[in-house]
C-alpha cells in the first residue's frame, strides 16, 4: 500500500471523525449546572429494599436516600386525568400486579393499588417534590408513551418553583429537545442503551441512532446517561467533546455488577441495592 493510499485513508478517518463529533456534540454546561450532579451516587427509583419492603419511586424510598445523603432518580408518567405520577412502568403489572395502564386510569383510580403487595401508593410527582425538598440533587427521568409533550410541560411546570438542584433526562429525543429550546437552563441528558436492550417493537434504525446517540444533532444534551456495560465509540466521543456522562443502574459484584469500573468511568453513577458512599 502506497504512502498516498494510506494519507487518504487517513484523511476520510479523520473526516468521518469530524462529521460523527458534529451529529453527536453536546451542548456544554457550565460548572455551576453540573457541580450538584458530578462524583455523586443517585439512588436508583429512591433507596429502596430487594425484598420491596421499602418499593422504588416511593415517598418512603425517596425519604430513606434522602436521609443517607444519596442523589436520587426517579420517574415520571401521566395519568387520564393528567396528573403527574411517579412510577416507572407504563403498566401495573409489575408494580401492583393488574394488568392496566397509567395512562388508561384516573389517579384515584391508581389509588385502590398496593405496590408490590405493600401499603404504599404511586405518589404524585408534587409529594416526591415536598418529601425531598431540595435536601439532595434529584434525577428525573421523563418516561415516553401517550400524551409525552403534556407529561413533559407538567413536570416542567412542576419543577419551575422548586427549591432544589434537578435535572431532567429522557429516552425520547423529542422530550430533550423539547427542553433544549423551552428550559434552556436546565441540565437536560438524554438516555441511551445498546440497539439490544431496547424494546423490540422499536424499528432497528430508531434503536441503532439512539444507541449511538445521533439524535443529539437535535437535542444537544449537557449529559448522557447510558447504560452500564460496553459503550459505542460515538458515545465515548460525546465524552471527549464536553458531556457529562452518567451510568446507570449499577449493582454490587455479587449481582454482576462492577460498582469501581462504573465509578471510574463515568461522572456519576445511579445504583441499586448497595450503599456506596455519597461522593466519590
Amino acid at each position: 500500500m502506497t504512502l498516498k493510499i494510506l494519507l487518504l485513508l487517513l484523511i476520510i478517518f479523520v473526516l468521518i471523525l469530524i462529521f460523527l463529533g458534529i451529529l453527536v456534540a453536546p451542548e456544554r454546561a457550565s460548572k455551576a449546572m453540573k457541580a450538584p450532579f458530578e462524583n455523586r451516587f443517585f439512588a436508583h427509583r429512591g433507596l429502596h429494599t430487594m425484598d420491596n419492603t421499602i418499593p422504588e419511586n416511593t415517598v418512603a424510598a425517596f425519604e430513606r436516600a434522602c436521609v443517607a445523603g444519596y442523589g436520587i432518580e426517579l420517574d415520571v408518567r401521566i395519568t387520564k386525568d393528567e396528573e403527574v405520577v411517579v412510577i416507572h412502568d407504563p403498566n401495573l403489572m409489575r408494580p401492583c400486579g393488574v394488568d392496566k395502564n397509567v395512562s388508561d386510569l384516573t389517579y384515584n383510580e391508581i389509588l385502590e393499588y398496593g405496590l408490590f403487595g405493600t401499603e404504599f401508593r404511586v405518589p404524585l410527582f408534587q409529594d416526591a417534590l415536598e418529601c425531598i425538598e431540595g435536601r439532595v440533587p434529584l434525577i428525573v427521568e421523563i418516561k415516553p408513551g401517550e400524551n409525552t409533550l403534556t407529561l413533559t410541560q407538567k413536570t416542567m411546570e412542576l419543577l419551575a418553583p422548586y427549591k432544589g438542584e434537578y435535572c431532567v433526562e429522557s429516552f425520547d429525543p423529542s422530550v430533550v429537545r423539547w427542553i433544549r429550546h423551552n428550559c434552556p437552563v436546565v441540565l437536560r441528558g438524554q438516555l441511551a442503551n445498546l440497539v439490544s436492550d431496547f424494546d423490540e417493537n422499536i424499528p432497528f434504525l430508531i434503536k441503532f441512532f439512539a444507541s449511538r446517540c445521533l439524535f443529539n444533532m437535535a437535542t444537544r444534551p449537557h449529559f448522557v446517561a447510558y447504560k452500564t456495560g460496553t459503550k459505542p465509540l460515538s458515545v465515548k466521543l460525546t465524552k471527549l467533546l464536553g458531556a457529562m456522562h452518567i451510568v446507570w443502574t449499577s449493582h454490587p459484584e455479587d449481582m454482576g455488577g462492577n460498582p469501581e469500573k462504573d465509578k471510574r468511568e463515568n461522572d456519576s453513577v445511579i445504583f441499586e441495592f448497595y450503599e456506596p458512599p455519597v461522593k466519590y
